[in-house]
């Protein structure tokens, strides 16, 4: 068994390379091997988006505050607020962030494969977060 203290792990800033905006996570869990999971809290400021990309064995969101979307490739964005959990299977290309004009949190659980939990694609295009925004 492993306790980590509140504030005992630094908080991590989101990559350019993998998103728009200012966005900060916490890691809740990195289970070691042969266990998968992999948990963050995720904290995107308003306007802030991860970049399209998929997980090898899916993700769930859990949405804590804020306003936000999420997005499947080739479907509408759909609005998530607190409270909502959101399912996405393996292999799904998707995005998801805050909205234009609230920061938004959120869980996210994935497990890792062959040691990797998520393959990075292109940036959300501004003309497709503006069209999730209305």
């Amino acid at each position: 068994m492993e306790i980590f203290k509140a504030g005992a792990r630094p908080t991590d800033s989101g990559s350019a390379d993998y998103f728009i905006g200012d966005v900060t996570m916490d890691p809740i869990v990195s289970a070691p091997e042969p266990a998968r999971v992999r948990a963050l809290l995720v904290r995107f400021a308003p306007g802030a988006r991860t970049a399209w990309h998929t997980h090898p064995l899916g993700q769930t969101l859990h949405v804590v505050s804020g306003a936000g979307y999420v997005q499947k490739a080739g479907e509408a964005a759909r609005q998530i607020l607190p409270g909502d959990t959101v399912w996405i299977a393996p292999g799904e290309k998707h995005w998801h962030g805050a909205t234009e004009n609230n920061a938004m949190a959120h869980i996210a659980i994935h497990e890792a494969l062959d040691g990797s939990n998520v393959t990075w694609l292109e940036h959300v295009s501004d003309e497709d977060y503006a069209a999730a925004n209305g």
